[in-house]
């Protein structure tokens, strides 16, 4: 198991010495992790020139297992594992038997157990080690494999976290397969080392983000929890946000044509999109789940049920002592009092199907509400004559658009200003630094109308438009709304058009959107079918066309 003798003439060596540094650079600039591997293995081999080579892993939850992870053999045009999305099916190396013994016959495992470098000049006439896998492999694929260098990958912790295995060295002059020599080995030593280390920063990196983003996913389901009406919105929110964005990052035409995302782009979008009603942990859950325009607590349109029914007695009291004076028409007296009894009933159907709230309610209907309540009168708890509405319950029930007074509109449009602050408060790193913009803007206007800062056009970041016409779309087409059904996409986007026209949303972000029919793939995942209707895009208002 000795490696051979240096056959590395001076300048080559240097080269590949200046190759190491580069891979080491190279190593530590890597963020994703199936690339990671790849290029550990891929390296390895090509500072040693040799033909083939497996990457195992110890992961933490098989601790005493070696994982394949990436395989290649170029004479065989072998590529598994990592970005080649060819999966591999081989069963982890096991570090021990059954009985808890050693497992020293496979090198792999043996190089782990003994904390050190295996290379072994010809496996075929080997002793030490169990080959047997190796040698049906190649008889299988009409292939020899002769020389093996199997290094350990320690981080600096001093924990083995995987092997990195090379097979065949090649001659780089005649092409022969030979031994690993010490040159081979200390190269892929080094190599392994710094291998260990950026695979363990990048594992300590990702468990980091998966920490953040998992604590972002407690807190957005503590907030959709606080309503059953707004559940799953700040998910449905960055779902569409990361559509649109992919749509705007292909898009070829426009003013939009040259915005395009790298990888750290796409991943600042999707936690601003994440967090972007994170202000709403703020909001009192009774304006949330606002329903109806007269609840609070409760529904308080049953008051004023009670209250007919006290009208309604009072005109049979009223009709009853009509019938009792000397010379009373009784057949008057019958026909007003179900005239007021009608009159009654209609004025309580109204201010319930007022209650329920809407689109737009008319100025006729506002004004009818206006002299219901004081067109009858009754006595409060106190005894005292009163009108039949309360200025609040008017208020409330001359609401024009939804179910929330102008006062309850700016509590739940404070949870903006409570995200920018929470947002603007957290140490955000470089490439996570536009968060809180992205996140506070998403109430903004084109036409400067928006809130909280007013900001219009250019003053708002593309990442912050893309997120405002996401939460319309969602708002428009969600199921789970108190005051509404969920919408089709035709109404959604004759709305989400009139918007466009209105100067609300960006008019270039609002074509893609329709162009590149990204409505309709959120659709095949969170619309219910009898929402997603045929689209005509000629009819849609505002829209440019293909």
């Amino acid at each position: 198991m000795d490696s051979t003798a240096s056959r590395e003439p001076p300048d080559d060596l240097n080269r590949r010495l200046a190759e190491l540094n580069q891979i080491g650079v190279a190593l530590s600039q890597e963020k994703d992790l199936n690339r990671l591997l790849e290029l550990i293995l891929i390296a390895a081999k090509k500072i040693t020139n040799a033909d083939g080579g497996t990457l195992y892993r110890r992961h933490p939850d098989q601790p005493d297992a070696l994982a394949f992870e990436i395989i290649r053999t170029d004479s065989l045009g072998v590529a598994m594992g990592g970005t080649t999305g060819v999966k591999i099916t081989f069963p982890p190396i096991q570090l021990r038997d059954s009985r808890g013994r050693d497992n020293n016959s496979m090198v792999a495992a043996y190089a782990v157990l003994k904390d050190r470098t295996v290379n072994v000049a010809d496996a075929y006439l080997e002793k030490g080690f169990d080959f047997s896998g190796t040698k049906a492999f190649d008889r299988h694929n009409g292939y020899h494999s002769q020389s093996f260098l199997t290094v350990p990958m320690k981080n600096h912790e001093d924990e083995i976290i995987g092997v990195l295995q090379l097979i065949n060295a090649q001659d780089r002059t005649t092409g022969m397969v030979g031994a690993f020599d010490k040159t081979d080995q200390r190269l892929a030593e080094s190599l392994a080392s710094q291998a260990a280390v950026a695979l363990t920063n990048r594992l300590l990196i990702s468990q980091l983000e998966n920490l953040f983003e998992s604590f972002i996913g407690l807190l957005n389901k503590a907030i959709d929890e606080k309503s059953p009406y707004t559940g799953g919105h700040c998910h449905r929110v960055p779902v569409l946000t990361m559509l649109l964005a992919e749509a705007v990052h292909e898009t070829k035409t426009g003013s939009h044509a040259l915005w395009h995302m790298s990888d750290l782009d796409r991943y600042e979008l999707k936690i601003a999109a994440l967090l972007h009603d994170c202000g709403k942990v703020t909001t009192p859950v009774h304006v949330v789940d606002k329903a109806t325009k007269l609840q609070t607590l409760f529904d308080r349109i049953h008051l004023i049920d009670t209250r007919f029914e006290i009208l309604k007695r009072d005109a049979e009291i009223a009709a009853l002592k009509a019938a009792r004076e000397p010379g009373a028409n009784h057949k008057e007296i019958d026909q007003s009092y179900r005239g007021r009894l009608w009159e009654i009933q209609e004025d309580r159907e109204f201010l319930r199907l007022c209650n329920i709230g809407g689109e737009m309610m008319t100025p006729q209907a506002q004004a009818r509400v206006h002299d219901i309540a004081t067109k009858y009168r009754w006595r409060n708890p106190l005894g005292e004559p009163v009108d039949f509405l309360t200025a609040d319950e008017v208020e409330n029930l001359t609401i024009k658009a939804g179910t929330l007074t102008a006062a309850e509109r700016q509590v739940i449009n404070h949870h903006i200003n409570v995200t920018i602050q929470m947002l603007e408060a957290l140490p955000w790193p470089r490439h996570l630094q536009n968060v809180p913009e992205y996140a506070g803007g998403h109430h903004e206007r084109m036409d400067g109308k928006g809130y909280p800062r007013g900001l219009k056009g250019d003053q708002m970041s593309v990442q912050a438009r893309i997120m405002g016409i996401a939460d319309i779309f969602e708002a428009l087409t969600a199921r789970d709304r108190p005051y509404k059904p969920g919408k089709t996409l035709t109404e959604s986007l004759y709305i989400l058009g009139h918007m466009r026209l209105n100067g609300h949303i960006d008019p270039d972000l609002f074509d893609i959107f329709i162009r590149q029919r990204v409505y309709e793939l959120y659709a095949k995942d969170y619309l219910d079918p009898v929402q997603v209707d045929e689209v005509d895009v000629k009819k849609i208002p505002g829209y440019s066309g293909d």
